[in-house]
Formats: C-alpha cells, sequence, structure tokens
C-alpha cells in the first residue's frame, strides 16, 4: 500500500509512540505507467477531512491498514497511532499509569492530526478496545469529535480477566504497578475463522501479549468514564457488530448505544463475521459501510 509516513508523536509525558500519517490520494483508475505519477497525484490531493484511528488492546496500526488506505483514498487525511507500550512502541511495554493518561495520550494524537491536517475537528474510529477508549475520549473531552465509529467495542467483554486474577492484579496494583499478566485473547480463533489470518495473528511480532497491572486497572477506571457518554451532546455514532462474536457482548453493547438515544445512530450487523471484520473471507462490505458512514457524517458524498 504504502500512502503512508511512519512518524512518531509525542503524547502525555513527552512519550513517543509510534505512528502512522496516511495522506489523501485518489486511486488511479488510468494506468499511469509510473509511480512517480502515482506520488505526485498524492501529493496534490488536500483533505476533505481528518479521521483519528485507534487499534484494540493487542493490535496495532498495522493490523488496520486496509481500512485506513479506503479512508485515504476517500480524501481523508488518517492518523493510526500505535498505543503507548504496545505495537511498535517498545518503552514501558503494556503499560499505562491511568485512564486519564490513556485519554490524554489519544487528545494529543488529536492535536497533532488537526494541526497537521489543518482542520479543527475530526472522526475518531476505535476498534475492539479502541472503541472503548475512543468512547471515553467523547467522555472525558467531547470537543473536536465530529463523528464515532465504534467497530466491535470492548464496552462489555465476554472474555475478560477472571476474578481471581483481578484480584491478583489488585494486589499487585498496590505493590507491583509494572508486574504483567497475560491478556486473556491468545486464541486467534476469537478474532476470524480464516486459517491464514489466524496463523498472522499467532506469528505476529508487534501484537500485545502481556498488559501491566496498571493497564489492567486503568481499563477498569475507563468503563466508568464511559458511562458519562449519555450526558454529552449528540454526534453521529455508528456501531458495527460481529454476528458471530466471541470477545464481546453483543447484547448489552447495543443496549448501550441504543439508551444514547442519539437522532444519528447506525448499527450494522454482520451475521456471520467474527470479531475482527478486517479480517474476514470478504470484508468489502466492512470497508464500504464503515467509509459511507464517515462520508456521510461528514456531509461528503463519493463513491464507495
Amino acid at each position: 500500500m504504502g500512502e503512508f509516513e511512519e512518524i512518531r508523536v509525542a503524547v502525555s509525558n513527552g512519550y513517543e509512540a509510534y505512528a502512522r500519517y496516511w495522506v489523501p490520494w485518489q486511486p488511479n483508475t488510468v494506468d499511469s505507467g509510473s509511480r512517480q505519477a502515482d506520488e505526485a497525484r498524492r501529493n496534490e490531493s488536500r483533505p476533505i477531512g481528518a479521521v483519528l484511528y485507534q487499534h484494540g488492546i493487542q493490535s496495532h496500526c498495522g493490523w488496520y491498514e486496509t481500512s485506513a488506505h479506503r479512508l485515504a483514498a476517500q480524501g481523508y487525511a488518517v492518523l493510526q497511532i500505535d498505543r503507548r507500550g504496545s505495537g511498535r512502541n517498545t518503552v514501558e511495554r503494556g503499560h499505562a499509569e491511568s485512564a486519564e493518561q490513556l485519554i490524554d495520550d489519544a487528545h494529543h494524537a488529536q492535536d497533532y492530526l488537526l494541526k497537521r491536517s489543518g482542520f479543527e475537528t475530526c472522526h475518531h474510529v476505535g476498534v475492539s478496545w479502541g472503541g472503548k477508549l475512543v468512547a471515553a475520549c467523547y467522555a472525558a473531552r467531547p470537543e473536536r469529535f465530529v463523528s464515532l465509529t465504534l467497530v466491535t467495542p470492548g464496552l462489555f467483554p465476554k472474555v475478560g480477566v477472571s476474578g481471581p486474577m483481578m484480584a491478583k492484579i489488585g494486589m499487585a496494583m498496590l505493590y507491583e504497578r509494572r508486574r504483567h499478566f497475560d491478556i486473556p485473547l491468545n486464541d486467534p480463533e476469537l478474532f476470524t475463522s480464516v486459517p491464514r489470518w489466524q496463523a498472522f495473528f499467532q506469528s505476529d511480532g508487534p501484537t500485545l501479549r502481556q498488559c501491566t497491572a496498571g493497564f489492567f486497572l486503568a481499563s477498569r477506571r475507563m468503563d466508568k468514564i464511559i458511562q458519562g457518554l449519555g450526558k454529552k451532546p449528540p454526534i453521529p455514532i455508528h456501531l458495527l457488530l460481529a454476528g458471530d462474536e466471541r470477545i464481546v457482548d453483543n447484547g448489552k453493547t447495543t443496549a448501550f448505544i441504543e439508551r444514547l438515544d442519539w437522532p444519528e445512530t447506525r448499527i450494522t450487523n454482520y451475521p456471520t463475521a467474527r470479531h475482527s471484520l478486517e479480517f474476514e473471507p470478504d470484508p468489502e462490505p466492512y470497508f464500504h459501510d464503515l467509509v459511507t458512514f464517515i462520508n456521510e457524517a461528514h456531509g461528503h458524498r463519493a463513491a464507495v
């Protein structure tokens, strides 16, 4: 693909997080016969809007290249950022001090995206645990959001840390905040039915396998912050769910979003899909729906 620039973005406390900035481009409908011509076409494109893209608890921005690529093809400047301690970030691997730190990191990323793209507001996309982060960010500081796209969001997990393990994490929080515990999502069949992608999840080097006690408790604290979402101004929101979901509770998630009673709410369910919609045998319907919603929320119409 290659339409992104690899960068480092300074988030809270000066942490330098790996990120990818996707410049808008237009698909080449006529064979130019030249990579230089394709590059010039991308450089001449000015963004119509901006999208901040957050990944899940184990994943990183490299998992979601195709969807970011599609958004850039629609004319959006897209910033994907690896959460501190995850993906290609090796410093403080798997750790976060608090929910507030993670939310502050996301707002620093938003600041970078808006400054670089020249916009005052942006769309937010969050996949799996990243959906929890995006929702918490809006509940904490709703300024400068255009829309929320929550892809199989980890608001109400079916697979989570057990009670005994949480007790151990609680004890570690008192004395060993940086002690690591396994993320209970190491079965690739939870994510996809496609053998090729299952093998990818098992072998992918940057995938995060453990988090610290500090991170797990920060994630729990985020649950409480999200409960304030309904008190914030309504904006367009899109919930995308997998029918064969094995990680999150679709019923509780749907009920929560419906209780918001926001006028521009869209819920899309893919009956046979598993958690990672990007890794379905045919992800095209998902890509179409993702882009279409953001275009409509942005007031933009484009062929998708």
